[in-house]
């Protein structure tokens, strides 16, 4: 960005700073230009929102309201539009609709949309309101019910998935997005179609599609935990996540002997299971595009060495540390 005291392109300065939101003072990593001849500090669009999303997540965050893809979810479930779930929640349609939108929620009705998403409050909260009529009532509940059915029957394999890449809320460890299996498979997918990579790559392919769209946004993609080793940064059970998608035959793993002894596994796209592009923001798929057109002809100790200049590998790697995504906002190689 240009100066517009000057004209000259200014330095991007990031530092932390304090600021307050609803009597609540929150630290987070400051952006903002800086006019090297007149001392000025600038900012854009973009910015602000870098800065101010990095307040409201550590609002929600820290008084556990859900966030608005959260709140998005748990009405689509029911299958309800938004006039409908204000009256559910009696809460107003227009404040309702601005939660979905991003309004930040009072602390109270954030809890009360939290207790929407378990079908037995859900149906307790219909059975309440009394500008539904009864058929709409019925519907409603059949539906929470059927759900509830649904969840019984699929426990076991839902609890796997849990264990494999987490059921944590959404915090800084996971980029303020809720664990979502689904959306960290297709990222898996996305990747073998378009690279090929051999194991190691394709964690790091994950890592930085996940941090640069939290660089962007101050949200990630899917959600994952990263931990640093030694091989640079990893999803959590990424060893278990991919012996599982290999074993449901969601992609193919091909298992390479290289004259020097070691064995390398290979990620390749099936041709009866694409990549669901459905799930993913406009914003995701330009992201992950970009992943994958910066490490594409990166061979897997070219990525390794890349991914070791990481402040997030660095200041992570002695203690195998989790790794925050705050680390995004000093990613330097893509």
């Amino acid at each position: 960005m240009k100066s517009p005291v000057t004209g000259k392109e200014m330095k991007l300065i990031r530092e932390r700073r304090s600021m307050d939101f609803r009597k609540e003072t929150f630290e987070i990593v400051f952006h903002y230009y800086k006019c090297e001849d007149s001392g000025e500090q600038f900012t854009t669009t973009t910015l602000d929102e870098v800065n101010i999303n990095q307040v409201y997540n550590q609002y929600r965050n820290r008084f556990n309201i859900p966030f608005p893809d959260e709140i998005i979810k748990i009405r689509e479930k029911y299958g309800l539009p938004a006039a409908r779930m204000s009256e559910v929640l009696g809460l107003g349609v227009n404040s309702y609709r601005q939660y979905e939108a991003g309004e930040i929620p009072s602390i109270a009705n954030g809890k009360l949309i939290q207790m929407a998403d378990d079908p037995r409050s859900f149906i307790n909260m219909v059975e309440l309101c009394t500008t539904l009529d009864d058929k709409l009532k019925t519907r409603y509940i059949q539906k929470a019910q059927a759900l509830q059915e649904e969840i019984m029957r699929n426990q076991s394999a839902l609890n796997f998935k849990e264990y494999l890449l987490g059921s944590h809320v959404a915090d800084i460890y996971s980029g303020y997005r809720k664990p979502d299996f689904e959306k960290f498979t297709e990222m898996v997918v996305y990747f073998s179609e378009k690279t090929a990579p051999f194991k190691t790559k394709m964690n790091k392919l994950l890592f930085y599609a996940d941090f640069l769209m939290f660089k962007q946004s101050c949200f990630s993609i899917s959600g994952a935990r990263y931990r640093a080793i030694n091989m640079g940064p990893v999803p959590n059970n990424f060893q278990s996540i991919f012996e599982y998608l290999s074993n449901k035959s969601i992609i193919d793993i091909y298992t390479t002997e290289f004259p020097n002894g070691y064995t390398g596994e290979q990620f390749k796209a099936r041709n009866d299971r694409k990549f669901n592009s459905e799930l993913f923001s406009e914003d995701e798929l330009e992201t992950m595009e970009k992943v994958a057109d910066v490490f594409k002809e990166s061979s897997t100790n070219e990525i390794i060495e890349i991914s070791h200049l990481e402040e997030a590998l660095k200041k992570n790697e002695r203690n195998k540390g989790v790794i925050s995504y705050e680390f995004a906002f000093d990613l330097n190689n893509i």
